[in-house]
């Protein structure tokens, strides 16, 4: 079991940053790939960025890509992501999640453990 608890959330004029924060409690963080995803109301959950285990490896979405940097210290047990130029279609819940599997994907449905949510709302 992993519990994943999310931070860094709030409310930002576009064009500016935000760095959230998942720290994982439970089992060692290292054993699991991470992932963040969005939820803007109304539509559905999407992949923004994932990471592997050692965190050599990024995956981005093409909407974030150039802008946001995920990075993790599993010395700390904490996934980050590292939002810049935001812009108003970045306003979302951010939820971070890991998952057991050995390759990092972009499908909410391969998630096992997801933390509660953080809210990012851009102003223009």
């Amino acid at each position: 079991q992993v519990q994943l608890v999310e931070s860094g959330g709030g409310l930002v004029q576009a064009g500016g940053s935000l760095r959230l924060s998942c720290a994982a409690s439970g089992r060692t963080f290292s054993s699991y790939v991470g992932g963040w995803f969005r939820q803007a109301p109304g539509k559905e959950r999407e992949f923004v960025a994932g990471i592997s285990r050692s965190g050599g490896t990024t995956y981005y979405a093409d909407s974030v890509k150039g802008r946001f940097t995920v990075s993790r210290d599993n010395a700390k047990n904490t996934v980050y992501l590292q939002m810049n130029s935001l812009k108003p279609e970045d306003t979302a819940v951010y939820y971070c999640a890991a998952n057991a599997a050995y390759l990092v994907s972009r499908r909410s449905v391969e998630y096992d453990y997801w933390g509660q949510g953080t809210q990012v709302t851009v102003s223009s």
